[in-house]
């Protein structure tokens, strides 16, 4: 039984079904909501982790995921996912200074799968013309993450429920040890299930799954971003500009549901402005895509941001896990994939896992193999840029970058 509909929950009810074994998943909300339709749907091979000159864990772990990717969406493994949408095949990646050699040779240095091409000044697209360092081309695949959740809930739409949180009833032998689950609804019966194994990938979620299943100390942390969001009168784009070992800024585009450009801007930006409010961070945003697109017009476009918690197990000194976290108590599994790149390790991990406790009972006592008809299936989340509520104007924004960019005024001299 799996908690939680974003992308590592649904492609692990897709494996774990490809295996024979009897799944089910429960969604609270709408599935990807959260975490996955949030994110940015770039697929890394870790060139950003080697950024400070060393083949990073965190490189290491993620440098073979665009390969296993690539493979799914040409519909050559499974999950076939030739169906998902792509934004790109490729990001470009630009510095602000002219530091050319070392951009170009990152990823062949240390070994990553992705390694950076240096673009010619004249095969540069429009937008980075004008920029002073070096341009170079990156086969990181860029995708679209609602696409994506489309595509592995059709697959096996049957298999999954809608629920309510607050009447999900769990019957537990110990901590961690759950003997039987009782789904409750306002109409028809109530349904009981009885898992053999629990995997909880729902996200921010898992810490109160964790608590209901009787498991008290916590085991995740958070990591905010607040993002931010263009639209307009913008070229389509996917791309990083680094400086040092920071990634100033990750820009990529979509098309909203009136045929506009969206623009999602993270990056360092993004986790400064955590502490920002809306227009703050709209404000310095604005500052730093004029300093690292020298020329870009933004006064066609609207302004707007979100903020998104990256959930993932906790650390020593709440340090990012370079690598899919997976932690079992019982007959529960709590389950972190850290990066979007990394669910397809994440689920061949939890996958095997599953496999050595339930392999003697693969083809009997399946229960979820006639789930009621008229219980409620979930449906897909929107993405961030379709349920903003507020937009501003270029012009408003800018008014306010003035002021940010504006030193305090010093008191007069009596």
């Amino acid at each position: 039984m799996i908690f939680g509909g974003g992308a590592a929950g649904l492609w692990l009810l897709d494996e774990l079904t490809r295996r024979g074994i009897d799944a089910v998943l429960l969604e609270a909300n709408a599935l990807g909501a959260g975490q996955t339709v949030a994110a940015q749907g770039i697929i890394h091979g870790g060139l950003k982790y080697t950024l400070q000159g060393l083949l990073t864990k965190s490189a290491a772990s993620i440098r073979e995921m665009p390969n296993v990717w690539r493979e799914c969406l040409d519909g050559r493994s499974e999950p076939n996912l030739s169906g998902v949408r792509r934004r790109s095949d490729e990001c470009f990646l630009w510095r602000t200074d002219s530091l050319s050699s070392r951009l170009g040779m990152l990823g062949a240095q240390f070994g990553l799968r992705v390694a950076p091409q240096t673009v010619a000044t004249d095969e540069r697209p429009e937008l980075l013309q004008r920029c002073p360092g070096t341009v170079a081309r990156l086969p990181e695949q860029v995708i679209s993450t609602v696409s994506l959740i489309e595509v592995l809930a059709t697959r096996n739409r049957e298999q999954m429920l809608q629920v309510d949180p607050q009447r999900v009833e769990f019957i537990c032998r110990a901590a961690g040890d759950v003997s039987l689950i009782r789904l409750h609804r306002d109409h028809g019966p109530t349904l009981e299930l009885r898992p053999r194994q629990v995997v909880f990938t729902a996200g921010a979620g898992n810490s109160a799954l964790r608590r209901s299943v009787l498991l008290h100390q916590e085991a995740m942390q958070r990591r905010p971003l607040h993002m931010i969001m263009l639209r307009g009168s913008l070229p389509p784009f996917q791309g990083h500009c680094v400086d040092g070992a920071k990634t100033r800024v990750t820009i990529t585009s979509d098309v909203d549901s009136a045929g506009r450009t969206v623009w999602q801007v993270g990056g360092q930006i993004a986790e400064d402005g955590v502490a920002c409010d809306d227009l703050t961070l709209m404000a310095n945003a604005r500052q730093e895509l004029v300093s690292v697109l020298p020329g870009i017009d933004l006064s066609p476009v609207e302004w707007s941001t979100y903020r998104v918690d990256r959930a993932e197990a906790i650390m020593p000194g709440g340090k990012r896990p370079a690598a899919v976290q997976i932690r079992r108590e019982g007959n529960c599994l709590t389950a972190w994939p850290t990066k979007l790149a990394l669910v397809p390790q994440l689920v061949a991990e939890i996958a095997n896992e599953i496999v050595e406790h339930v392999s003697t009972v693969l083809t009997s006592n399946r229960q979820f193999e006639n789930l009621p008809h008229d219980w409620q299936r979930p449906s897909v989340a929107l993405p961030p840029w379709e349920i903003a509520e507020r937009w501003r104007s270029d012009a408003e924004v800018a008014i306010s970058s003035v002021r940010v960019s504006q030193p305090a005024s010093l008191p007069k001299a009596a």
